[in-house]
């Protein structure tokens, strides 16, 4: 819908002009902002308009906006929000920055930042790792904590309308097939349905809050090698007041548009390690939730198109691919238990969070492993050592029961785990095959084997991991009767790619 323009356009114009007078400053857009970026400074004035989300119609609005503004992104992003300042006008007419005439326009004062380090400038070029990827999440999980909880039965009831809304946008100009749009909002629908029971009760217990609400990856920025959250939405809270789980979906969402899937599992994994386990009772509301945040994109990207881009190919080929990602999320497919066991320096771990990314439904599989379960269960972080009494057989067990029974929680949200885990015992093999019939989900086994010298020369290679795994309880392994297996035997001598391969194609094989 286009903006409703009010009688401080002229004056904002008058100023605009005054500010871009000077050499070397650079102006850039946006439907609520205009951004006067000089050398190491930038200026952000809001724009009188006015749109059915948001009233930047008066200057008193705008200063609270402004105002607003700093206040929410300032804790998460110090190094680039600083403080309002006025734009006024001097007795002699002429416009200042903080000056000492009348105010007639305020402005959030930033830092300037290399906006080619922006994640959505970032991924064109080549994948992000694991490091980074893990400090994407821990920057969401800390603003996260940080956020006020609020009362969760409105942002349950607004759901409906955040379709609808979508539907609408997605229907303007005729650019996606109606039909098409009208099978994604039936299958939110439903889907909300399902899950609607389930935000209650989030809601109830917290994990509503009032978060960044417009998390892609445009808005997150890389400074001092580390990213950084910005331009939060300051302008409705009742927007931005969501389950924390819908926030991190656009960050999820967006990374997989952008073709960074490891990533974006990684993301996942990261931030279920960091935050409350209630959280994977939640990831039955994942597909829903970044199925939604990719139509938002889609009809954000539509309302592009219209002069001087009318006809931009690129525009519209970047919205068709947010719908038809919107498309792809809403209908998960079936989930899948993989089991990766092995003694101790086979790569079992590796393997795990190389296999996660690619197991359907989107983003990848959750990794549940042996070595950190066992770690929280006696309350040490997952690079603390544990005395030898920790691995006796009955602590074993009790540490293969909780991994059983959190892949149990996952399987049970519709989507896939994959199980990290030494699984030298019959009946540690046969729990998970119990497992896996009763959810109803298909289970693949892979069992990687190698020589004891390479197993002794990865566990001397190990630095920060939380296996307690030494070279010598590597060579007591080999004593281990490990029985019949059942399960794929994968030769893991060889190269990270060539086991990852081989794990692959077992997968395929056992479909």
């Amino acid at each position: 819908m286009p903006a409703k323009m009010t009688d401080n356009s002229a004056t904002q114009e008058r100023i605009f002009a005054a500010l871009t007078a000077h050499p070397g400053v650079k102006r850039i857009d946006t439907h609520a902002a205009s951004v006067f970026l000089d050398g190491t400074r930038a200026l952000k004035i809001k724009r009188a308009v006015k749109y059915p989300f948001l009233d930047y119609s008066t200057l008193e609005k705008r200063k609270a906006a402004c105002e607003e503004e700093v206040r929410i992104n300032r804790p998460h992003a110090p190094q680039i929000y600083h403080r309002i300042v006025a734009i006024t006008e001097e007795p002699d007419g002429s416009v200042n920055v903080d000056g000492h005439g009348r105010p007639i326009e305020y402005a959030v004062d930033m830092s300037r930042f290399d906006e080619s380090r922006t994640l959505d400038h970032l991924a064109k070029g080549g994948q992000f790792d694991a490091d980074f990827a893990s400090a994407i999440a821990d920057a969401i999980a800390v603003s996260h904590a940080a956020a006020m909880p609020a009362d969760g039965r409105a942002w349950a009831s607004s759901i409906p309308a955040l379709i609808d809304g979508n539907s609408n946008g997605l229907r303007n100009g005729n650019h996606v097939p109606a039909a098409e749009i009208e099978q994604l909002a039936q299958a939110s629908h439903a889907a909300l349905l399902r899950v609607r029971p389930l935000l209650e009760e989030r809601g109830r217990r917290g994990f509503v809050r009032r978060c960044h609400g417009d998390l892609h990856l445009a808005n997150i920025v890389l400074i001092e090698r580390q990213p950084v959250l910005f331009d939060a939405i300051e302008f409705d809270a009742q927007m931005a007041t969501v389950d924390v789980f819908y926030d991190l979906a656009f960050a999820l969402m967006d990374l997989l548009h952008h073709d960074q899937p490891l990533a974006a599992n990684t993301v996942l994994n990261r931030y279920l390690a960091a935050t409350p386990l209630e959280n994977l009772d939640a990831l039955s509301a994942l597909p829903l939730f970044m199925s939604i945040r990719a139509a938002v994109r889609a009809q954000v990207a539509l309302t592009r198109l219209k002069p001087p881009h009318s006809d931009d190919a690129g525009i519209l080929d970047q919205a068709r691919r947010y719908f038809a990602l919107a498309r792809t999320l809403i209908q998960p497919p079936t989930p899948h238990l993989i089991a990766v066991g092995g003694l101790s320096g086979t790569g079992k771990t590796v393997l795990a969070r190389a296999l996660a990314p690619t197991v359907a439904p989107q983003p990848g599989a959750v990794v549940l492993r042996s070595d950190v379960i066992r770690k929280q269960m006696f309350g040490i972080a997952d690079t603390e050592r544990l005395p030898p009494s920790a691995y006796t057989p009955e602590l074993a067990a009790r540490v293969y029961e909780a991994l059983a029974e959190r892949a149990r929680r996952v399987l049970a949200q519709g989507h896939s785990a994959v199980v990290d885990g030494v699984f030298a015992r019959d009946a540690e093999r046969d729990a998970f095959a119990t497992l896996a019939r009763d959810c109803n989900v298909p289970l693949t086994g892979l069992f990687l084997v190698a020589d004891l010298p390479t197993r002794q020369a990865r566990i001397g290679g190990r630095r920060g991991d939380a296996s307690d795994a030494t070279q010598e309880v590597a060579a007591l392994q080999e004593h281990y009767n490990i029985g019949h297996i059942g399960w794929a035997t994968i030769d893991a001598s060889g190269t990270q790619a060539q086991t990852l391969q081989s794990c692959r194609d077992a997968i395929a094989e056992g479909r």
